[in-house]
């Protein structure tokens, strides 16, 4: 990764964390490891969201040391770097120097990795507790043994009698409200999905293949000093807009049919993730246009509700309000289903069966606690959508939307949304 955080946003974090800590705690958090593929062969390597929000290094073999009530000053932020090489230059690339990585953290005490053990245990034997890091995320499911694991069980064996605390709450906590500079980049992806956005709808085609929309979006994210967020972008044409995690990306859009665009860009670590649906002959059938705007109505209630203060099982609920009663208007669903269906399974999760929404920010879903009332500087994804397989329609609309005291604020806003708008720049694009 080449654009990292601004220092002063990497050092406000580290006092952010610092300040959350009780008297006595030693906090280390680990760099994620490179995982193989095959044979010799590795996957691309995804930093650490937690170390990456506290450093802006995202580079493997990382680690952070935070000790604010160490004795010596120079103690108190450590950051320990893999030792580079001419060799490792030479094959993988250059790593950080110590001045580099200084520059880029704020950090001045800085080692290299194969020192850490001897560093840890002068610092660990003054501390009362040890926090330790580790994926919490309720919807995880880490079936391969991390590098947070293996540290934990070190330690516990090289340190049996300290007390341990949970890092992950805390940082969730406080990663989940994003400062002016997390906006301002988080701004930036979102602007690049406008770019790739604006791009297909000059571009797509009855005939053209899903993957060649892949490729138009990769295109333009690399050019622009961007990436794909990160997720593979569900590029749906059809009946396929009506698989929620659709991936294979290799059929050909026909001429009738709609296509669910599912993606967003990355810029420096932040993603975004915006959905649309947009013709594949750049006009919408009237029933298409019906269910379009049924849902796109929905979206805009569901974002007016966004405000400090709600819970998110009432901002789900109310959301599914609004989708029975569309659900109802366009005759997928009578009243007498619902009367019919149980309260924990009602008919219209026939035709929209998932969240409104999610946390974004390092993570396309990002931390943050959905039993507590929404705070200000949160952003979350509004994403309803309605399916019916039977018609081979399947129509999600997404925004991601930063909430402030003054009311919620959509960072996707230049975005062409309205299906007047899509129709009129397919049209125009078509012309030229």
């Amino acid at each position: 990764m080449h654009t990292y955080l601004p220092q002063a946003l990497a050092q406000q974090n580290r006092a952010r964390l610092a300040a959350q800590l009780p008297q006595g705690a030693l906090a280390i958090v680990n760099a994620n490891d490179v995982l193989p593929s095959n044979a010799d062969g590795t996957m691309p390597y995804k930093p650490n969201a937690d170390l990456l929000w506290l450093t802006g290094i995202a580079q493997e073999e990382t680690m952070l040391l935070l000790f604010p009530g160490a004795f010596d000053e120079k103690d108190r932020e450590i950051l320990f770097l893999r030792e580079t090489s001419e060799t490792i230059a030479k094959w993988d690339g250059p790593r950080l120097s110590k001045a580099e990585a200084k520059a880029v953290s704020g950090i001045e005490r800085i080692y290299w990795t194969n020192q850490f053990w001897d560093v840890f245990r002068r610092l660990a034997i003054d501390a009362a507790t040890l926090y330790l890091n580790t994926n919490e995320h309720k919807r995880a499911e880490v079936v391969v043994e991390s590098r947070d694991a293996r540290f934990i069980e070190a330690c516990r064996k090289a340190f049996p009698l300290h007390q341990y605390g949970r890092l992950a709450p805390i940082l969730g906590e406080l990663r989940s409200i994003k400062a002016t500079e997390e906006i301002t980049l988080m701004q930036r992806a979102a602007d690049l999905t406008e770019a790739g956005f604006r791009r297909l709808l000059g571009f797509v085609r009855p005939g053209v293949n899903e993957r060649e929309l892949h490729a138009e979006l990769s295109h333009e994210f690399i050019r622009q000093g961007g990436s794909f967020a990160d997720y593979w972008p569900i590029l749906a044409s059809g009946k396929n807009a009506c698989i929620l995690h659709y991936h294979n990306n290799d059929q050909p859009c026909q001429d009738g049919d709609l296509i669910l665009l599912d993606f967003g860009a990355g810029y420096a670590g932040y993603n975004a993730d915006m959905t649309r649906c947009i013709p594949v002959n750049g006009k919408f059938s009237p029933r298409q246009r019906q269910v379009y705007d049924a849902v796109l109505r929905v979206m805009k209630e569901a974002t007016a509700a966004l405000r400090p203060g709600l819970l998110w099982k009432d901002w789900q609920k109310q959301t599914e309000q609004a989708v029975e009663r569309e659900c109802l208007a366009l005759g997928l669903i009578t009243q007498a289903d619902i009367d019919a269906q149980p309260e924990d399974k009602p008919a219209f999760k026939k035709y929209f069966m998932h969240g409104v929404g999610h946390f974004l920010g390092l993570s396309v879903h990002d931390v943050g606690t959905f039993n507590q009332p929404f705070r200000a500087g949160q952003v979350l994804t509004v994403e309803p959508g309605i399916y019916i397989d039977e018609e081979g329609i399947g129509i999600r609309l997404e925004n991601n939307v930063l909430i402030t005291e003054q009311g919620p604020h959509d960072l996707m806003a230049n975005i062409p949304l309205e299906a007047d708008e899509i129709e009129r720049l397919m049209a125009a694009a078509q012309q030229a």
